[in-house]
C-alpha cells in the first residue's frame, strides 16, 4: 500500500482520523478488545496527550477526532501500544483465523514483525470550522445506522453520540471545543 498525502501539520486544529485493520479483518468484535481501545484513549486523556472530541467503533475500522501538541507521535503511540495489546490478547485466546489475516496483509516491507495490525495511513483530515466538526461528528455518530446496526446513533454502544446527547458513554469526551 503507498503512502498518501494526509498529514498532520497544524497543532492547534482538531484532526478527523480514520485507522483500519489491515484487510478490514473485523477484530472490534470482542468487547475485551473495544475495550483495550478505551482504555487508550482514556490513559491519552487523563494524561493530557490527547484530547478527544468524538469517536466510533466499528468491527475493522474506527474514526475519531483528536487534538494533541504533537498529535502524529499520539496517534503513533495509540496505534502502537493497542495493536501490541490485542496480539497478546488474541494469542492468549488462540485466535488462529484472525493471526493468518494479520499475516495474510502484512505489507512486504514489514519485516521486523510477522503481523501487522493497522493499516499504515490513518487518513487524517483537519477540522477547520465548527460547521465541519459538526458534519464529521454527525458522519461519526451516524456510522452504525448506515450499516445497519442501530436506527438511533446512541444506541451504538461504542460512540460518543451519547456524550452529545448528554448521556453517559463509555469514556468521556471534550465535547466544547
Amino acid at each position: 500500500m503507498t503512502r498518501t498525502r494526509y498529514r498532520i501539520c497544524e497543532t492547534t486544529h482538531p484532526y478527523f482520523l480514520t485507522c483500519t485493520v489491515v484487510g478490514w479483518t473485523p477484530v472490534f468484535t470482542r468487547p475485551e478488545i473495544v475495550q483495550i481501545v478505551l482504555d487508550s484513549w482514556q490513559l491519552l486523556q487523563e494524561h493530557r496527550r490527547l484530547a478527544l472530541y468524538g469517536y466510533v467503533i466499528l468491527e475493522d475500522h474506527l474514526h475519531m477526532i483528536a487534538s494533541s501538541v504533537d498529535l502524529a507521535k499520539e496517534v503513533r503511540a495509540f496505534k502502537s501500544f493497542v495493536a501490541r495489546k490485542i496480539i497478546d490478547f488474541l494469542e492468549a485466546q488462540e485466535v488462529h483465523a484472525v493471526f493468518r489475516q494479520l499475516r495474510l496483509c502484512k505489507a512486504k516491507h514489514k519485516i521486523d514483525r510477522e503481523y501487522q495490525f493497522w493499516q499504515e495511513e490513518s487518513h487524517s483530515q483537519m477540522i477547520q470550522d465548527d460547521e465541519m466538526m459538526w458534519q464529521k461528528l454527525e458522519y461519526i455518530h451516524n456510522n452504525p445506522v448506515k450499516r445497519g446496526y442501530v436506527l438511533d446513533p446512541i444506541d451504538w454502544r461504542y460512540s460518543s453520540a451519547r456524550n452529545y446527547a448528554g448521556q453517559p458513554g463509555p469514556i468521556a469526551v471534550t465535547t466544547d471545543w
